[in-house]
């Protein structure tokens, strides 16, 4: 604990009182404009990524960054929970998919086996249908076909594809890479992702 609350006292001393206004302001209510759906891993920060101020964007953060499937029977339905608020409630503009290089739960997916971790095996099933579309076993190409699976069950949401149909609402799918922080992003007309530029 000693270095998370050194890191505190650091936004308590740096950060804080340039930005108090700001807060006092995010206390009144939220008004993201993106919900980013991104993979729980620690090395992937959306918010470091798209260098964005507390506000901005509404996180799902999830093994593997995976939609899972609509669904109305019983249950907990947290990920689809989640992103209802942030579609219905906050309005957000836009939906990011964001899947990164080296993905553990994508890399236990390939695996297919039996994992120790309660939970995992069941979880990272829901990406069986973009390992059987990448019959060459690339984990890259894996974690890219993971990244338009999420986006296509996304539209299974009668909510959302109402939104994106009237053009209200936007689907992105995004990639980051770990090793050389660069990211891509998939192109909707040619469905290949394709690297961002470093500068504007």
């Amino acid at each position: 604990m000693k270095t998370l609350i050194a890191g505190y006292q650091k936004f308590r001393r740096e950060v804080w009182p340039h930005d108090k206004d700001h807060f006092e302001a995010l206390a009144k209510g939220q008004k993201p404009h993106t919900l980013v759906i991104s993979c729980s891993d620690s090395r992937v920060d959306p918010a470091a990524i798209f260098s964005v101020r507390a506000g901005e964007l509404f996180v799902i953060r999830n093994v593997a960054s995976v939609v899972p499937p609509y669904e109305t029977y019983g249950g907990y339905h947290g990920v689809s929970a989640a992103i209802a608020f942030a579609v219905i409630n906050l309005e957000v503009e836009r939906i990011v998919v964001l899947g990164h290089e080296h993905c553990g739960g994508v890399a236990a997916a390939m695996a297919r086996t039996e994992s120790p971790t309660p939970f995992l095996s069941q979880w990272v099933s829901l990406l069986e249908p973009a390992i059987h579309t990448c019959s060459g076993g690339d984990p890259l190409a894996v974690e890219c076909e993971s990244i338009r699976l999420s986006l296509g069950r996304l539209m299974t949401f009668p909510f959302i594809a109402e939104r994106v149909e009237n053009g209200t609402l936007q689907l992105i799918g995004a990639h980051f890479k770990i090793s050389d922080g660069t990211l891509s992003m998939l192109d909707p007309a040619d469905q290949v992702f394709k690297r961002v530029g470093d500068t504007a």
